[in-house]
């Protein structure tokens, strides 16, 4: 469920970040779930217990996640609004790389239109 990448240049920390609002996104994490302990997730990805711990006190800091004492953490009651500027973040970071990347605004616009006929007949 929690896969990250090791080459990657962003910070593992952040990934999980990321994949925990994403997994959210998606439903697979549902309000009041719990998520897997600091030591069992990072002995399940082979990294430091400090960096999970990093990426839970972000996902705390910023209210998708919340602790209980000796019991665990769990997803928090997001907000639609906070989910749509997570997306709309996510959203602006890969537009800005494709456009470093050589991809012209026109291609950008073409794809959003291409992927917006597709998706309004699944909605």
């Amino acid at each position: 469920m929690f896969d990250i990448d090791l080459q990657s240049r962003t910070p593992i920390y952040e990934q999980l970040y990321r994949k925990t609002v994403e997994l959210i996104i998606k439903g697979v994490l549902k309000e009041n779930d719990q998520l897997p302990s600091v030591r069992a997730l990072a002995k399940d990805l082979g990294v430091n217990p400090n960096t999970v711990a990093k990426a839970y006190q972000e996902l705390e800091r910023t209210k998708v996640i919340y602790s209980l004492s000796g019991r665990g953490s769990f997803v928090a009651k997001i907000r639609e609004m906070e989910i749509r500027d997570t997306i709309l973040e996510d959203f602006d970071t890969a537009v800005r790389e494709a456009l470093r990347a050589g991809v012209s605004v026109q291609e950008l616009q073409e794809r959003i239109a291409e992927i917006g006929k597709t998706e309004e007949g699944t909605i």
